[in-house]
């Protein structure tokens, strides 16, 4: 999809997601409507003033009603590994087999923004057909826009959305494994690395810390040809875990094999996942977790709301302007000329405040 259908589409359903108001779309999320649901995550993705203060009171009255239920009801699972690892069909075959275990899943599938156009292909749906159409399961594709972590910007009110329509568990899909994803570790409660057979370079490429932070390690792909270079690789790993530190006394990182394809070690890996939740929620683990994500989030929102404070601002719009073109001329440095305009803009803030 291009960037000016992207952009099209959107605006055609924030219109659609502005017509209802905030009690309407409180009452259709919490009765399960999926279209209630699909324009309550298109209002927190607008930027449009209006939609976005709508979005806040419907995120309040999710946050009221998931500080309302046990913790216990839900589970929040990052999946993450390298392109072409095979992710969305990885997705598709667990869902499809959480369902038949007689939960409820939301998918949010993050897919890659251009850097030059700004638009994504959005194509999830379409890689997970059956999955998709299935009436237990939602999937929301949403581009990155340039948000670092493997991440989509909203990601955070995504999920308590999902949640407070019904949805016990939600798969969060990255991009792919870069310099910069781990930001999904701070929004889930597990964190599951997917691999491909054959170590190796892939070893070596995979960062460090995305390993570490990992709950759950899986060699997909292992069918076929690839069943000896899965052993190898999951023998690899197993091996190299042993040289990180531990993430949790409580719980003992396992590397599995699987194939989305075929369906070997899937069923396994699922009760993996449901035995993590249950011990994690034991112990206390799972709860520490989610407070120390929610302590995060008010961070995260103070940076983007100063930030946004700064950037919209019109005398510091024009002051970058001209501090861009001396710091590209190399007549100042990038740090100063930082300084000044945050200098300039606590002192425009200071003012407004006297007044």
């Amino acid at each position: 999809m291009s960037s000016a259908k992207d952009q099209a589409s959107r605006r055609f359903m924030e219109k659609q997601a502005g017509s209802l108001n905030p009690e309407e779309l409180i009452r259709g999320i919490q009765q399960g409507e999926r279209q209630a649901l699909a324009r309550a995550l298109t209002l927190v993705e607008s930027e449009n003033a209006e939609h976005r203060a709508l979005a806040r009171e419907v995120i309040e009255a999710c946050l009221q009603q998931a500080n309302g239920k046990t913790q216990n009801s839900t589970l929040r699972i990052g999946i993450t590994g390298v392109p072409g690892v095979g992710k969305s069909s990885f997705i598709e075959r667990l869902g499809l087999i959480l369902i038949g275990r007689g939960y409820r899943v939301a998918v949010q599938a993050v897919d890659p923004s251009s850097e030059i156009s700004g638009g994504s292909i959005l194509g999830d749906k379409t890689r997970m057909e059956k999955l998709s159409a299935h009436a237990q399961a939602f999937i929301r594709p949403s581009p990155a826009r340039g948000t670092l972590g493997g991440v989509a910007d909203r990601t955070r009110e995504h999920i308590l959305l999902f949640e407070a329509a019904g949805y016990d568990l939600t798969l969060i899909e990255t991009v792919g494994v870069g310099q910069s994803e781990t930001a999904v570790h701070g929004m889930v409660d597990c964190l599951l690395l997917l691999l491909l057979p054959g170590a190796g370079d892939e070893l070596q490429g995979i960062k460090r810390g995305i390993v570490e932070m990992a709950d759950i390690l899986a060699v997909n792909k292992s069918d076929g040809d690839n069943q000896q270079r899965a052993r190898n690789t999951q023998r690899d790993y197993q091996q190299a875990l042993h040289l990180f530190p531990p993430a949790s006394e409580d719980w003992t990182v396992p590397v599995l094999r699987c194939s989305a394809i075929t369906g070997e070690g899937m069923e396994e890996l699922c009760q993996t996942l449901l035995n993590y939740r249950d011990q994690m929620q034991a112990n206390g683990s799972f709860a520490r977790r989610r407070q120390s994500q929610s302590a995060e989030w008010l961070h995260e929102a103070i940076r983007d709301a100063l930030s946004e404070d700064f950037y919209n601002d019109p005398e510091i719009a024009r002051l970058l302007a001209a501090e861009e073109t001396e710091v590209q001329n190399g007549s100042v440095h990038p740090l100063r000329a930082a300084e000044r305009l945050i200098e300039r803009f606590r002192k425009k803030q200071n003012a407004d405040t006297a007044l």
